[in-house]
């Protein structure tokens, strides 16, 4: 079954901020997962949330499994997006 996505407010801004075709491939590999999440989803230790990988970028992602819903929590660069704090 198909998974719906629910954006949180870091990640649109974050996006926002990116060159068109950077955000573009992001969104487009987040769209891209909604029918088989967990072959591309790895599970973050210390947090209830998943992360994807896209080139230099992770979002975090946490899972709601009775509704099908993936929630984009977090996006940032590789090297950062551990240190962020969820919300």
């Amino acid at each position: 079954m198909t998974y719906t996505i629910g954006w949180n407010n870091q990640p649109v801004k974050f996006l926002k901020k990116l060159p068109v075709s950077i955000a573009n491939r992001i969104i487009h590999k987040i769209e891209s997962i909604t029918d088989d999440p967990f072959h591309y989803l790895e599970h973050y230790e210390g947090a209830d949330v998943y992360k994807l990988r896209i080139g230099d970028y992770r979002a975090l992602i946490e899972v709601d499994f009775a509704s099908k819903i993936l929630k984009v929590r977090v996006i940032g660069n590789r090297g950062n997006i551990y240190n962020r704090k969820l919300e």
